[in-house]
């Protein structure tokens, strides 16, 4: 029988990937594989699913064709009194919130919308005092002691062309970012139809061309007040980018990048993170971890083959079933290579964050003049946007929202007993603020090489208000440790890493 050579490969790779008994040639096997189950695929909620497919590629399209349609959304059109009517960054604002509001009636006003409005100092790419405006609507938890528990989904509205300055000559940015808004605009269209005990926030800031400087007065405001923010998504150029004769960009998949150590850690954390070799277990890594969980309950594939993690069965109600599939590449880092993105003014204030992008970005329509130069045409037209790629990574992003708003708080102060040698390990964690009756704990582990989550056990309810323990005969020199909590329907918060307690 004659097999091809891909194939070989591929069930190679499988084989090898696969997280399985590790057997000694006397029988015994590794008390990390001898304990708890292999991860599987969580159960898919019959009310988000059904929500996912109402997700429109066409809706997205009109967002984006109508932001296109401001001419120059560059940040600095706020102090040009001469555009014409209709162009310029504050009617883009004015377009936002007026679809935030359309959304808001279709739901009976289900949704607070708001305008964070401040001026900007100048700086090197603000030649002068400079009004920006934050639009956002806010879908308020149904559950009074989860509704403080926020989760944020954002893109940034302003564009730019060759000139960071330029607030006449054309700046479509249909990719960066006109994409990344119709993810928010879309989220917030669809899950403003459902309740969540925790509550969302759908963003679209201004001013990342500048320097970030809408999401960055966002961010100190949403510290200032006290918001507990648990979860940023950031989706910026997530167009898919269709230009003719480029092979080499990959549907099928969306970059999720996030930061290692924490932006926002201190010189003494820094140095407990590194010893306890947490440099990959930022809330920020776990949220990334979290959104390649949930993609495959709700896509009918496994992790990409990037991550080195073998694709595992599907959910039954996965809105791909029988077809490619959609999913995240974790890329373990804060951004693209010496690059930043409006995540990273999260960061910088402590929350979890993350970033959505395209497999591969096409610098011709970035940051460009719209222009044909030697036969090559430049600028971020709409015509390069792959509006059922877009609405495939709204799909994403608004299957982690609902799954995060939907799941219990994490738990809190999770600890690892370290008052002797010992080759078990004991856990200690206490519920999360607000944690209703019946959640349950997991605990999941994974080797050091690994880069998502492996094997399980499952807990129960705690046994006590004021918490629960564990004691597990794995070593906890060879796996990192995590616990989640969990509801009956089986939605997972992110996991917290123990810290050490003698």
């Amino acid at each position: 029988m004659k097999m091809c050579k891909n194939r070989w490969f591929s069930l190679l790779l499988l084989a090898s990937l696969a997280p399985a008994a590790f057997a000694f040639s006397d029988g015994a096997v590794r008390d990390l594989d001898a304990t708890g189950q292999p991860i599987n695929v969580a159960p898919a909620d019959p009310a988000i699913a059904a929500a996912l497919k109402q997700i429109s590629a066409t809706q997205i399209q009109n967002t984006i064709q109508t932001l296109v349609s401001f001419h120059n959304r560059n940040t600095l059109s706020s102090m040009d009194k001469d555009l014409p009517k209709g162009q310029g960054v504050s009617a883009a604002a004015d377009w936002i919130e007026s679809e935030f509001k359309k959304y808001s009636a279709d739901c009976g006003g289900c949704l607070e919308v708001k305008r964070d409005t401040f001026t900007e100092s100048p700086q090197s790419r603000i030649p002068q005092p400079t009004t920006i405006s934050n639009v956002y609507a806010v879908l308020r938890g149904t559950d009074p002691a989860q509704a403080p528990r926020m989760y944020l989904v954002t893109g940034h509205y302003d564009s730019r062309n060759s000139d960071t300055l330029n607030t006449r000559d054309e700046a479509p940015g249909a990719n960066d970012d006109a994409s990344g808004v119709a993810v928010s605009l879309e989220c917030a269209r669809v899950l403003s139809k459902l309740k969540f005990p925790a509550t969302l926030v759908f963003v679209a800031v201004a001013g990342e061309e500048q320097g970030l400087n809408g999401s960055s007065h966002l961010a100190k405001l949403a510290k200032a007040e006290g918001w507990q923010l648990e979860g940023v998504l950031n989706n910026d150029i997530v167009g898919g980018n269709t230009t003719p004769g480029d092979k080499l960009q990959d549907k099928s998949t969306v970059r999720v990048f996030s930061e290692g150590i924490p932006a926002s850690a201190t010189p003494q954390q820094t140095r407990l993170i590194e010893m306890l070799g947490y440099e990959s277990d930022s809330p920020s890594r776990e949220l990334a971890r979290e959104i390649a969980e949930t993609d495959r309950t709700y896509f009918a594939q496994g992790a990409h083959s990037v991550l080195g993690v073998a694709p595992k069965t599907h959910s039954a109600a996965a809105i791909t079933k029988g077809g490619k599939g959609f999913i995240p590449t974790l890329e373990f880092r804060r951004d693209r290579f010496l690059r930043g993105g409006d995540h990273t003014s999260f960061n910088q204030q402590g929350f979890a964050a993350v970033r959505f992008t395209e497999w591969r970005e096409d610098f011709n329509h970035q940051h460009q003049n719209v222009r044909v130069e030697n036969g090559v045409q430049y600028g971020d037209l709409l015509k390069y946007v792959d509006f059922n790629y877009v609405a495939k990574v709204a799909q994403l992003n608004a299957a982690t929202l609902a799954t995060l708003a939907s799941a219990p708080p994490p738990p809190v102060n999770v600890k690892v007993i370290t008052k002797e040698l010992d080759n078990n390990t004991q856990l200690e964690w206490q519920p999360g603020p607000g944690a209703p009756a019946g959640t349950e704990y997991q605990v999941v582990w994974r080797v050091l090489t690994a880069p998502e989550w492996q094997f399980f056990t499952q807990k129960g309810v705690a046994t006590s208000a004021s918490g629960d323990s564990i004691t597990l005969p794995v070593s906890k020199d060879n796996v990192i440790f995590g616990v989640r909590s969990v509801d009956a329907k089986g939605h997972f918060s992110q996991a917290v890493v123990p810290m050490p307690q003698r």
